[in-house]
Formats: C-alpha cells, sequence, structure tokens
C-alpha cells in the first residue's frame, strides 16, 4: 500500500478527526476544572479512579492499574499522586498483607472536592460534545460517543 491509498488516507483523517476531538473536549473540561476547582483533567480522572477502590478482594489498584486508568506512564502518575497528596487529597500507606504493596486512597477532602467537581466536569463534557457536533467532520465521532455503553467499575 501506498500513501495514496485511499483506504489508508481515510483511516488517517478518521484518526485525526478523534485526535482532534478528544483535544477539544480535554480542553475545554480542563478550562472548566481549573478555573472552578482549581483541578487538572488527570488531577480529576486520578481522584475519580481513585475513589471507585474498595476494600474487598482485589479492590485496590497497583499504580500500573491508575496508570492505565489515567493514561500517563507509571512515573507521571506518582508524580501527580504526590501533588495531590501534598494537596491533602491523597494519602499513601503500606498494604497490612504485603508490606511492600502501596495503596493510595482519596481523603475526606479529595471526595469532598470531587463531588464538587463532578458536575463541573460532567456540564463540560456535554457543552464539548455540543460545540463538536456542529461541526460535520467530528459530528458522526459525537454520535458514536454517545452511543457507547461501556460499564462503570463499581
Amino acid at each position: 500500500m501506498t500513501a495514496k491509498d485511499p483506504a489508508l488516507t481515510a483511516l488517517a483523517q478518521g484518526w485525526c478527526a478523534l485526535s482532534l476531538l478528544h483535544g477539544r473536549i480535554e480542553s475545554h473540561i480542563e478550562r472548566a476544572l481549573q478555573a472552578r476547582h482549581d483541578l487538572s483533567v488527570r488531577e480529576y480522572s486520578l481522584l475519580d479512579v481513585l475513589s471507585r477502590q474498595h476494600d474487598d478482594e482485589g479492590g485496590h489498584l497497583q499504580m500500573k492499574q491508575v496508570a492505565d486508568a489515567v493514561v500517563l506512564s507509571q512515573s507521571a502518575t506518582t508524580r501527580l499522586v504526590t501533588r495531590l497528596e501534598d494537596r491533602g487529597l491523597l494519602e499513601r500507606y503500606l498494604c497490612p498483607t504485603d508490606r511492600r504493596g502501596i495503596y493510595t486512597n482519596v481523603t475526606e477532602a479529595g471526595l469532598e472536592l470531587l463531588e464538587k467537581a463532578r458536575p463541573t466536569n460532567d456540564t463540560a463534557l456535554r457543552e464539548a460534545l455540543d460545540q463538536a457536533a456542529a461541526n460535520p467532520e467530528l459530528a458522526p465521532l459525537v454520535r458514536a460517543v454517545e452511543t457507547l455503553k461501556i460499564p462503570v467499575p463499581a
């Protein structure tokens, strides 16, 4: 296949449109979260992911799982955890059954901030999708996002 292959061209255009949609949504949410709650999209995502942990079997996430969930490298995730810990929004402690393991939990202050920020995140997401739906190149992707049925972890 060559660069002039119509299938590859369409694929590249689709990828560019998806990347554009993602960037617009993330930027819109970032501005709203920063302005109202002094949180970045990544910080919000981390608080959200960690708030869903539980003390039952398999309920705590390892740092690699957290990094995958917030789409960051493990080292960037560790730096992000440290920043939120310094703000009193997260706390780390040793695993009671494996002293090598470290758990990270959201503090009460972190849960309060997350609950205050959740409506801002949801509203900004809706606004960004509505704006993108007005663009004929992005409208099909917006419809696809709106019809996705992905189970949310409990």
